[in-house]
């Protein structure tokens, strides 16, 4: 897991935004969570390596 973090702002749609908080919250999920999980889903979709991407994630693909 990371051990530092930094921000990324996203601008979106009010409607949209408070339909993903409800989502997140009915599956008792931070939208933080959603959003880093989306982002480690794009990235090994699209086979980007990064420094703290887990060693054991990596070789379960394998």
């Amino acid at each position: 897991m990371e051990s530092k973090t930094a921000r990324l702002t996203v601008l979106i749609d009010p409607h949209k935004k408070k339909a993903f908080e409800e989502l997140c919250a009915a599956q008792d999920l931070t939208p933080s969570q959603v959003v880093r999980q989306l982002i480690r889903d794009y990235l090994e979709h699209h086979g980007v390596t990064y420094a703290t991407k887990s060693k054991l994630a990596a070789n379960a693909k394998a």
